[in-house]
């Protein structure tokens, strides 16, 4: 199977009780269904968020053929999204009107131990794994 992968970052107020908050906001069962929805409608396969301290990494997976600038933008039509973001915002270092495409920053690859290709991060990395 063909994807791609784009890796991002955010940086979260750096307050305890608001990182506590915004990790249980993204709890198993805690997304709201429109915000999952809207993700898989504009391609995004699968998802990670990673913490340490009050800085974020994000993994995301997507069809071969995402085109990052267009999906966002799609993205941020989603019923809910905007609401979502809105919610986010007050954890997040950022404003309350920031889409999710502005919040996050893409990341540059800079290692991958068989690496062939070099990727611009918003060309995300194709990557290919075998189904059995």
């Amino acid at each position: 199977m063909r994807f791609k992968r784009y890796c991002k970052t955010l940086k979260l107020v750096d307050d305890p009780n608001l990182i506590d908050n915004y990790k249980n906001a993204h709890g198993i069962g805690q997304i709201w269904p429109e915000i999952r929805q809207g993700m898989k409608e504009v391609g995004i396969l699968d998802m990670e968020i990673y913490i340490h301290g009050n800085t974020l990494f994000m993994i995301m997976d997507t069809v071969a053929d995402f085109d990052h600038e267009k999906a966002m933008k799609e993205l941020s039509t989603k019923p809910r999204q905007s609401e979502w973001e809105a919610h986010m915002s007050q954890f997040q270092r950022t404003s309350a009107s920031a889409s999710a495409d502005e919040k996050w920053q893409l990341m540059e690859r800079m290692f991958e131990l068989d690496q062939k290709m070099e990727y611009e991060p918003i060309d995300g990395q194709l990557k290919e794994i075998d189904i059995y």
